[in-house]
């Protein structure tokens, strides 16, 4: 039995809870994925799937394998990094995970750092919070940029660097676009919550961590909304505005990407301290790789802190 093959099938055997599902991720058959697992389950002794019908969960035991299961890949996908790198050029893979709204910083981030370190690939995935915690814990990410006011909430050996903080804008279309020729968002005066309520507004769906903090400040202003458009997608969030006749609450970092649109308009929300930190997370014991260590060496560095500044809270610079 190749116990780390078998390890590797487990993993995605409890990422996509599906046999069949799981046996096409590793490239493999189906039945020789429950054969590799049935021998792991001979190799300990124990019962690890709960089988009937289809994939039922794992057991207790099966749990503690799993957990096992991510810790040993990981330090494998490290040592096979550590050993393909020299020490001032890291290489390997680093996958980065991030809140929906911060897309625009990681990818800056990501940008910056495959720049700097030629040898990384970094791979940057759009994950609800609480998506990014769990990726955390199971070390199936590397690093995450989110909300750091939530690693209060759960007990997890997490770590985080501050990155900058989101303050809120009103985008709408604007009264009176710019000339043709000038491709720059028009920023108007501040608005409050409650006013910016009576719009038609298109915001993220309710599994998102933004919303649940959007929602508050409107019902913080006296004003609870019920939005026009629902979703998970950022490009569908501004492509409403500029197509449509809704708009959007966005923090800086969004309304940053689309500040070529001179028929837009943002509008900075007052009234209710809606005030977000941003941060990069990792795992707090989990041994890190290279391409790791090189990333939070970025993380802190003046010069990427003062550009991710540039492009995300009040775009004032």
């Amino acid at each position: 039995m190749n116990l780390l093959a078998s390890m590797r099938y487990l993993v995605a055997l409890s990422e996509h809870r599906h046999f069949a599902r799981a046996a096409l991720s590793c490239h493999i058959t189906q039945p020789a994925l429950s054969n590799a697992l049935r021998a792991l389950e001979q190799d300990f002794g124990v019962v690890i799937i709960k089988r009937s019908r289809t994939y039922a969960g794992l057991t207790p035991e099966g749990e503690r394998v799993l957990a096992s299961a991510q810790r040993m890949l990981h330090e494998h996908r490290v040592l096979q990094e550590e050993l393909a790198s020299e020490a001032h050029s890291p290489a390997g893979t680093l996958r980065i995970g991030t809140i929906p709204t911060a897309i625009p910083i990681a990818a800056r981030f990501s940008a910056m750092l495959q720049a700097r370190h030629p040898g990384i690939v970094p791979v940057v995935l759009s994950m609800s919070s609480a998506e990014l915690e769990t990726g955390l814990e199971n070390l199936s990410i590397d690093l995450a940029l989110g909300y750091t006011e939530r690693m209060r909430l759960r007990d997890a050996k997490l770590a985080a660097w501050p990155q900058y903080v989101e303050h809120y804008f009103l985008l709408r279309r604007a009264a009176l676009p710019l000339p043709p020729g000038t491709m720059q968002l028009q920023f108007g005066p501040p608005i409050t919550w409650a006013e910016a309520a009576v719009y038609p507004l298109c915001l993220l769906t309710l599994d998102m961590h933004n919303r649940a903090l959007v929602d508050a400040a409107f019902t913080t202003a006296g004003t609870p909304v019920k939005p026009a458009i629902e979703t998970n997608s950022i490009l569908t969030m501004a492509l409403s505005v500029v197509a449509g006749n809704v708009c959007s609450v966005m923090p800086g970092a969004l309304v940053g990407t689309v500040r070529g649109y001179r028929e837009l308009e943002a509008l900075p929300l007052i009234g209710s301290e809606l005030r977000t930190p941003i941060g990069f997370m990792l795992h707090g014991t989990a041994q890190a790789s290279r391409a790791l260590q090189a990333a939070m060496v970025l993380a802190q560095d003046s010069t990427w802190l003062h550009h991710a500044a540039a492009h995300s809270g009040l775009l004032r610079e």
